[in-house]
């Protein structure tokens, strides 16, 4: 072979390497992803015949529950022959080790209720990171199916723009209104008797309890150390409040329904808000909220309800979180606003949208599709909040379900949520699945919580959106532009209500959200609308 016909064959050989090499790219994770489906039962269980093993990163506290032995997952385990090596990650460092196995490359078979965002699920299922689960949920997935047949805006909050799923939802069952409403008004019954009030209506009658528990002495402690308005922070008396002035009545916090255009619009630079946060500003100055309502940690704030020195509140069933004292509070309504707006929003049926992210390193997707959607159905919905009839519940004569002693009644003196979290795994993270009145303990069911609710009905929202989903260049704007935006909303809110920032700077206040590209901002916003709306 010449020096010539030599050079052309090592050239022929490194192109055909080359070609070999481009045309296999991309068909390494496919074939690694490729699944055993003979292994797999499409319905019924187990969900495989022989088993197999998966790894699962999950946002919760090992040092409340060892998730690799607990009875749910042990029981599980074996009604599935899917057995799952748990890495439990506390809240407190969840971001940063969730961002670094991402960026490690040394990535789980699934992320479970791992506080991924919406721009996390778009980023990683572009990359390939995350896979589709379009077809997997349409082939093994019919309880799931089913629900998004039934409930369309659970299929709306959980596919992107480019036609993709990328995570499997925390569903908040439509008929649970309840858990919908969330942290709602409640005022303390004995004050109001004493006072020889009736429960407030409008704003002006809210404004007039207030002032009255202040200067009374209704704890009969020979001080006046009533609270008014109890609060944790700003953000649950705000989501009371802004339904008596036009605002957010779909839910969200930045954007709603303009009622003159019809189109949507930037509700912190509205003339309402401002009436409402004038409002706001005006209680908090005459001392009628918590002054520390800015700083205040859980627990204090738990520990002044129990103390019973709050006249009014936005919180979850206070027979439930401020213990014996809580059982003084009676639900409250919408407050009708100086402008005659009165209604409450509820939430979105989708109650998290990163339930179950499946990965790219995962063998068994189909499996594992399979092993998740037990839980969107009624039994699987039971299993998940209540466990195992006749050693965690037993169903009642009248049909209902409980708790058995063991938990109710602790003999080591815990709590419910102790108790429970020793045996199930669903306290603290709204695992994915199905959330049902039926089967949900937690406050939401209590009676005060219901008998509240009933109140609420004819106020509630008709449509409630969830988080829109957004494209590339558009999750660019927002996490630059939109992220300073909301930023300073924030900042500039708690200000003005504190008094730091006198009503009078508003101009300048709008002017600068509008010089921070608030018109790129509502692009995006009316963009995401759109498609919203058309799915």
């Amino acid at each position: 072979m010449n020096k010539c016909s030599k050079a052309i064959w090592i050239i022929t050989l490194i192109l055909l390497t080359l070609m070999t090499a481009c045309s296999n790219e991309g068909k390494g994770e496919t074939t690694k992803a490729e699944e055993n489906l003979d292994n797999l039962h499409k319905e019924g269980m187990p969900v495989v015949k022989e088993e197999i093993n998966l790894d699962f990163f999950s946002a919760s506290n090992p040092e409340e529950g060892d998730w690799n032995d607990i009875l749910i997952w042990d029981e599980y385990s074996a009604m599935t022959n899917v057995n799952i090596e748990w890495q439990q990650v506390p809240n407190a460092t969840l971001e940063e080790k969730r961002n670094l196995t991402l960026a490690s490359g040394d990535i789980p078979d699934a992320f479970y209720a791992a506080g991924l965002t919406n721009l996390d699920l778009f980023k990683y299922g572009k990359q390939g990171t995350f896979i589709k689960l379009n077809d997997l949920i349409e082939e093994y997935a019919p309880n799931l199916t089913k629900l998004m047949e039934e409930h369309p805006e659970v299929r709306k909050a959980i596919t992107f723009p480019d036609g993709n799923i990328y995570s499997l939802p925390t569903i908040q069952d439509p008929n649970f209104l309840s858990l919908l409403v969330g942290a709602r008004p409640w005022y303390n019954e004995a004050w109001l008797e004493k006072l020889d009030m009736d429960m407030p209506e409008t704003t002006e009658e809210y404004y007039q309890y207030l002032k009255a528990v202040k200067e009374t002495d209704l704890n009969e402690n020979g001080k006046l150390d009533e609270i008014p308005y109890g609060g944790r922070n700003l953000n649950e008396l705000i989501r009371w409040l802004r339904g008596s002035y036009g605002l957010n009545d779909q839910g969200q916090t930045f954007i709603d329904t303009d009622p003159k255009s019809g189109d949507i619009r930037f509700v912190p630079t509205s003339d309402e808000y401002k009436e409402m946060l004038q409002f706001i500003a005006k209680l908090y100055d005459e001392e009628l909220i918590n002054q520390n309502i800015f700083t205040i940690e859980n627990d204090q704030f738990l520990a002044n309800g129990a103390q019973s020195l709050y006249g009014s509140t936005v919180f979850y069933s206070p027979d439930k979180t401020f213990g014996e004292q809580g059982e003084a509070y009676i639900g409250g309504l919408p407050l009708k606003g100086p402008h005659g707006d009165q209604s409450f929003s509820k939430s979105n049926a989708v109650g998290r949208v990163d339930g179950l992210v499946i990965t790219s390193a995962n063998e068994h997707p189909a499996a594992t599709v399979r092993w998740l959607d037990y839980f969107y159905s009624d039994e699987g919905s039971r299993f998940q909040y209540m466990g195992i009839e006749g050693e965690t519940y037993q169903e009642t004569s009248d049909g209902e379900y409980e708790y058995v002693e063991e938990i109710t009644n602790s003999s080591e003196g815990l709590t419910l949520d102790q108790e429970i979290r020793k045996r199930l795994a669903w306290v603290g993270i709204w695992p994915p699945g199905i959330m049902k009145q039926e089967y949900f303990m937690g406050s939401e069911t209590s009676e005060k919580s219901l008998g509240a609710t009933e109140k609420l009905k004819p106020y509630l929202s008709e449509e409630s959106w969830s988080k829109f989903t957004y494209t590339e260049d558009e999750n660019r704007v927002l996490t630059s532009v939109g992220a300073d935006i909301e930023k300073y909303v924030n900042e500039m809110r708690d200000k003005f209500v504190a008094g730091k920032v006198d009503f009078s700077e508003w101009d300048n206040y709008v002017k600068e959200i509008e010089s921070m590209g608030l018109d790129e901002y509502m692009k995006v916003q009316k963009e995401a609308f759109k498609r919203y709306k058309d799915e």
